[in-house]
C-alpha cells in the first residue's frame, strides 16, 4: 500500500532484467499515490458509455506518469488509436476491425515469405539485389529452429534433407512468381530487421523468449511492407519494442507502433542525401542559438553546428539516454503534453473520417482537452500546422543541463559526444520535461517579439 509523502514504489520490477546484466541503470520513476495515474483513477475517468474525460487524465500523467499495469491501454489513447469521445462499443468495433486488417496484411506477407508468423525470424539475407533467392546456411538453420534464439550454431544434425527441402520450397515458390520492385525491396530488409531485433532491449527477461523476438520481427516486417516509402530503418525496433511488452495482442501492439510512426516517420524518410530528422536538427540549432547563444557558438566553433551529435536522441526518442522504465515514463509525459484531441480523427483513413478530420481543423478545439505543450502553442499563435515536437526541446534541455561542462571541457566533437554519452541512463525524465516546457515557453516569447 502506498502512503502519502513516501518516496513511491519502484517500477523496475514490472520490466524484469536478466540477472547477468548487472550494469543496467536503475529507474528514477516511482509509482506515487496521488500523482501517478492509478488503475482506480483511470477507470473512474470513463463515463458509463465509455467516454474518457481526457483533460484531468493528461494532467495526472504529466504529474506522475502511468501505472505500469495500465500503460498499454492508456498509450492507445495518447497515441491517437482511439478517440476519447468514443464509446466502449465503438472502440470494440474499431479494435476488431484493426485486428482483422493486421491479420490480412500479415497473411499477405506470409504468402511472400512463409517464415512470417511462424515464430521464427532471419538474420541473414534471403535474396540478392536482383531478387534471386540466397540459400545461406544461416537462413537454412534459422528457418528450421523449433526453439531458441535465431543464431547460427554448429548443428549438423539439423541441416539434413528436411531443412534443404524447406528452404528449397520457399525458393521455388519465389521463383515461380515474378517479384516486383516493392517485394524485392521488402525482402532485402528482413534480415536487417532480424539483426536489430536480437540487439533490442536484450537485457530484459521478456526477450529471452523466442516467441517475443519473433513477434517484434513480425510487426516490423509487416510495417515495412505497408509503408513502402519508409520501409524499415534502424531505430524502429527500439520504438516498437515497448508496444509488444505493454500490449498482449500482437495486432494492438502493431497499431500503437503504427500511430507512433505517424508522428515520427518523417524522421526516417530519406530524400536524396538527406534524412528527415535533419530538419529537426536545424530547428534544434535555432532553439539553442536563441536560448543559449554562447553554447551554440561554441558548438559551431567545434564543427558541430549541424547538431548531428543529437541525431540518435531524436531518432529513437531518448531510448539510450534513459533507463528502459524511465524512457516509457518520458514518452507518456511527452505525449500527454503534446496531446491534441483531434489526433484520432486526423489519423482515420476512410473518406468519412477524412471529411470529419477536415471539419475538425476548422472548428475550435477545446483547449482544456489539449496537453500543456499544445495549449502553449495555441495561445502563442505558433505554426499549428507544423509545430515543433517537444522532443526537440527535450534535447535542448539536455544541452542546457550540460552547458557548463560542454563549454569548459569540450575541445572537439568527440568530447561533445562523450559528455552526452555519459548521461546515458542517468537523466531525470521529469526534470527534462519540466526544463523542456520552460525552454519552449521562452522560445515562443522570443518568437513573438520578433514577429512584432
Amino acid at each position: 500500500m502506498m502512503l502519502w509523502g513516501n518516496p513511491g514504489e519502484p517500477a523496475d520490477s514490472y520490466y524484469e532484467v536478466r540477472p547477468e546484466c548487472t550494469d543496467v541503470p536503475k529507474s528514477k520513476f516511482r509509482i506515487k499515490a496521488g500523482k501517478t495515474l492509478s488503475v482506480r483513477k483511470w477507470q473512474a475517468a470513463f463515463a458509463p458509455e465509455g467516454y474518457l474525460h481526457i483533460g484531468k487524465t493528461l494532467n495526472r500523467i504529466h504529474r506522475g506518469g502511468v501505472h505500469p499495469s495500465i500503460r498499454g491501454e492508456v498509450w492507445e489513447f495518447l497515441l491517437g488509436c482511439y478517440d476519447p469521445e468514443s464509446t466502449f462499443e465503438e472502440r470494440t468495433e474499431i479494435r476488431e476491425k484493426r485486428r482483422l486488417q493486421y491479420a490480412q496484411w500479415k497473411e499477405e506477407c506470409r504468402q511472400m515469405f512463409p517464415i512470417i508468423g511462424s515464430g521464427k525470424f532471419v538474420t541473414a539475407p534471403i535474396i540478392s539485389e536482383d531478387g534471386k533467392p540466397i540459400q545461406d546456411p544461416l537462413v537454412l538453420l534459422e528457418t528450421n529452429l523449433g526453439n531458441g534464439d535465431a543464431v547460427c550454431a554448429d548443428s549438423s544434425e539439423n541441416t539434413g534433407d528436411s531443412m534443404v527441402a524447406n528452404i528449397s520450397t520457399i525458393s521455388t515458390e519465389t521463383e515461380k512468381r515474378q517479384m516486383d520492385k516493392k517485394e524485392i525491396q521488402w525482402k532485402l530488409q528482413l534480415h536487417q530487421i532480424g539483426l536489430d531485433v536480437i540487439r533490442t532491449d536484450r537485457t530484459l527477461v521478456f526477450y529471452e523468449k523466442q516467441e517475443n523476438l519473433a513477434k517484434l520481427w513480425d510487426i516490423l516486417s509487416v510495417y515495412a511492407w505497408i509503408d513502402g516509402d519508409v520501409g524499415y530503418c534502424q531505430g524502429m525496433s527500439d520504438l516498437c519494442s515497448p508496444m509488444i511488452i505493454l500490449l498482449d495482442h500482437e495486432a494492438d501492439a502493431f497499431w500503437c507502433f503504427e500511430r507512433l510512426m505517424r508522428r515520427l516517420r518523417g524522421n526516417f524518410r530519406c530524400n536524396g542525401s538527406t534524412v528527415g530528422v535533419e530538419s529537426q536538427l536545424t530547428n534544434l540549432a535555432a532553439i539553442t542559438q536563441a536560448i543559449d547563444p554562447k553554447l551554440h557558438q561554441h558548438l559551431e566553433t567545434l564543427g558541430g553546428g549541424d547538431y548531428l551529435f543529437a541525431f540518435r536522441m531524436l531518432m529513437v526518442l531518448f531510448r539510450r539516454e534513459f533507463s528502459f522504465c524511465d524512457s516509457l515514463y518520458l514518452w507518456e509525459m511527452m505525449w500527454a503534453l503534446e496531446y491534441d484531441p483531434d489526433l484520432s480523427s486526423l489519423y482515420e483513413e476512410s473518406e468519412a473520417a477524412n471529411e470529419k478530420a477536415d471539419g475538425s481543423k476548422v472548428k475550435a478545439k477545446s483547449i482544456r482537452k489539449c496537453g500543456k505543450y499544445e495549449r502553449e502553442n495555441m495561445r502563442s499563435g505558433a505554426n499549428i500546422d507544423d509545430p515543433l515536437p517537444i522532443s526537440v526541446f527535450l534535447v535542448a534541455s539536455v544541452l542546457k543541463e550540460k552547458s557548463a561542462m560542454l563549454l569548459t571541457e569540450a575541445r572537439g566533437l568527440d568530447d561533445v559526444v562523450k559528455i552526452l554519452n555519459d548521461t546515458n541512463g542517468n537523466l531525470d525524465a521529469k526534470k527534462a520535461c519540466t526544463t523542456a516546457l520552460k525552454l519552449h515557453k521562452k522560445y515562443l516569447k522570443q518568437a513573438q517579439v520578433k514577429r512584432t
